[in-house]
């Protein structure tokens, strides 16, 4: 894929919501590219007048106070990263790096583990990360989940200059709650915006065209530059790793769209140990939890059945839209193995822990009706675009 002159229509991102698609500008979601960064100096901030003599000056307020200690301490763990590709001059033996991109990251662990998106290093034949002490390493490509927008870089850093960015409970992240996003818009680096949680339980296409469900919706400012940076909580927690804006200006419209950190604490282990995440197929995909609460259910609601699986052959049902704005829903999953289950992503977690070949007892409840069926689960499908594009070695360490 080329990279040069790119246009933003060319890292365009799909967006379906209800029966409608939207079109997701995804250039802050693919990060900045040669030619797209920001061509003007920021304007310095005004200089508020002197408080007039015996005047005692006033101290910030609470809630600014309170930003500013969550940005002190979260932006430790924000990374900016830089992908270049290798060009050759066979003439003078000589071999270039060329600048392809720029976006975010954070700090995973003290192992030297950085979480970003997949697009923004997809293609990418050298990755260079820069920590919050401004020291630069390069990194290596630990694993990837483009059907998550997800990736696992490494860096050879000392763990003393790595602050890993604690992890929330995204389930409990409720409509209207403030929510904080750093990362590195136009490749000005280390860069708030705060805003709030506007909706939950979203739908967005990867790169790959794979739907990533329970996206959380926010009116924080994404722009290019911005993607694989976190949203945080008014506590200084990841919730979401921001991954997409919605616009036709390739800049902030105020709706963007973060991967929700549950998803991101159940992919990244995998990433970490098996470079793909392995997960064994139902043979169904599930459908958001936001809708089953809309439809006042509790469970994990069956959204579509794969087409010749066993789960298909034993005639489990998928969710169907109903004009005007209704649904018919399918088959709900209540328990496995006599467990019971809440939410999609207990299944999620639930299923991770499974092998393919295995047999499993899944309670399902439709139309007032339960029933119990035994299912063989299927070998994952490691999804496109999972062979590693960088090598595997870490190259040398610098610390500029």
């Amino acid at each position: 894929m080329k990279r040069d002159e790119r246009s933003l229509a060319d890292s365009l991102l799909g967006w379906r919501a209800g029966s409608a698609w939207l079109i997701l500008i995804a250039v802050a979601a693919w990060g900045v590219r040669p030619g797209t960064a920001a061509t003007m100096k920021p304007e310095a901030p005004a200089i508020a007048a002197p408080a007039s003599e015996g005047e005692p000056a006033k101290a910030l307020l609470a809630a600014e106070a309170a930003t500013i200690d969550l940005f002190d301490t979260a932006s430790r763990s924000v990374v900016c990263i830089r992908t270049f590709s290798r060009h050759v001059e066979e003439s003078a033996g000589a071999v270039h790096e060329l600048p392809l991109g720029a976006g975010s990251g954070f700090v995973w662990d003290r192992q030297g583990h950085v979480v970003t998106n997949f697009h923004v290093i997809d293609g990418a034949e050298q990755v260079e990360v820069a920590l919050a002490d401004h020291s630069h390493w390069r990194a290596r490509l630990v694993g990837i989940a483009p059907e998550l927008d997800l990736a696992v870089l490494r860096v050879d850093a000392p763990a003393e200059r790595l602050v890993p960015l604690p992890v929330g409970d995204s389930t409990r992240v409720r409509v209207g709650q403030t929510v904080l996003a750093v990362g590195n818009p136009f490749g000005f680096d280390h860069t708030l915006t705060t805003g709030i949680v506007s909706a939950l339980g979203r739908t967005v296409d990867s790169p790959s065209g794979v739907r990533i469900h329970d996206v959380i919706q926010t009116d924080a400012a994404i722009n290019p530059g911005s993607s694989g940076g976190p949203l945080i909580d008014s506590r200084g927690r990841l919730v979401g790793v921001n991954t997409a804006i919605y616009g036709t200006s390739g800049s902030s419209a105020g709706v963007g769209f973060a991967i929700p950190a549950a998803a991101v604490a159940r992919a990244v282990p995998q990433l970490v140990r098996h470079g793909r995440i392995v997960r064994p197929s139902l043979g169904f995909e599930l459908a958001p939890d936001a809708l089953v609460e809309a439809l006042g259910l509790a469970g994990a609601l069956v959204l579509t059945v794969d087409l010749g699986s066993e789960a298909a052959r034993l005639g489990v049902t998928g969710t169907q839209r109903k004009a005007p704005g209704g649904w018919v829903a399918g088959d709900l999953i209540e328990a496995v193995e006599g467990r019971a289950i809440h939410s999609s992503g207990e299944l999620l977690d639930w299923l991770e822990g499974k092998q393919a070949g295995e047999t499993v007892t899944l309670d399902l409840y439709r139309g007032g009706e339960r029933r119990t069926l035994s299912l063989v689960l299927a070998p994952a499908d490691p999804g496109p675009g999972t062979s590693l594009p960088m090598p595997a070695e870490i190259p040398p360490a610098t610390a500029d």
